[in-house]
């Protein structure tokens, strides 16, 4: 047996335009909307059972990336992203 963790797989549903991530049974998502090329990040959440463990930070992060690799900027209207990006300023020239 390993104390090492398994990483988290991340999933990218761009046609239900969401990033989600099943941890311990639990569906934990970020959802979002296309609006052209700015990605409106509508809802993270993360249920209470598996809360505290980072990971709406990770499904964030994840979603940042990809919005970063497709060239979008994004606006965060989450209360979640909106205090991600004030803890991340390194990612200020992505919002739009």
């Amino acid at each position: 047996m390993s104390d090492v963790a398994k990483p988290l797989e991340i999933i990218h549903d761009s046609k239900k335009q969401e990033f989600s991530v099943v941890v311990d049974g639990y569906h934990c998502e970020v959802e979002y909307q296309l609006h052209g090329k700015v990605m409106v990040i509508t809802h993270t959440g993360v249920p209470d059972p598996v809360g505290g463990r980072g990971i709406a930070n990770l499904l964030t992060r994840f979603a940042v990336q990809v919005a970063e690799a497709q060239g979008w900027k994004i606006r965060p209207v989450c209360s979640y992203a909106q205090t991600w990006f004030t803890r991340n300023p390194e990612y200020g020239h992505l919002l739009a």
